[in-house]
């Protein structure tokens, strides 16, 4: 079955090869991938309509951060938090319990997980438990305050993002690889 197909070690391999690099290319690297989350989590407030769109593919330099070095992701993902708090105060509710943890999350399940379906759950989870903290903790409605919230939703709209994740994270590891490779 799809879901039960171990994922490649082309990440553990990229890993090995991040490592060797000194640590100010890996800052370097950091801080881009910061900046780029910060701007594209940051878009609605610029570009009100379609910076709602942008706003998710903050996820995307977190998790490929993770995926190179799960310390380096965490640093990409506070330092991303550090950059909204300047350039979009309003979005570090929605960020660090979000498309942050999301990011953050399925980069660090890469390096502990072979099957799909293992990295997808540990992404639906984190997701998950993140929405649930601002709509029952904080009280804030992440979700727009015309959704209703059930359990079921939660379950099913976090496992289906988080399958997207992964997929769009291999995709584009993948891109990385044959960039690399020219």
């Amino acid at each position: 079955m799809y879901f039960f197909k171990p994922i490649s070690d082309e990440v553990r391999l990229s890993q090995i090869i991040f490592n060797k690099h000194k640590k100010t290319m890996k800052l370097i690297l950091v801080s881009i991938f910061a900046c780029i989350s910060a701007i594209l989590q940051a878009a609605p407030g610029f570009l009100p309509g379609i910076g709602y769109f942008i706003s998710p593919l903050a996820t995307a330099p977190i998790l490929l951060a993770s995926m190179f070095s799960i310390p380096f992701g965490v640093v990409t993902y506070l330092l991303t938090i550090m950059l909204l708090f300047v350039l979009q105060p309003t979005e570090l509710i929605v960020f660090p319990f979000t498309t942050g943890l999301l990011g953050l999350g399925i980069g660090a399940s890469f390096s502990f997980f072979r099957k799909r379906l293992s990295v997808i759950a540990v992404g639906a989870i984190l997701l998950m438990s993140g929405i649930m903290s601002l709509l029952f903790i904080f009280h804030f409605p992440v979700l727009g305050p015309a959704v209703s919230v059930s359990f079921s939703f939660l379950i099913t709209g976090s496992f289906i993002y988080s399958w997207f994740w992964v997929e769009m994270a291999l995709i584009i590891f993948k891109r990385l690889k044959m960039i690399k490779v020219q």
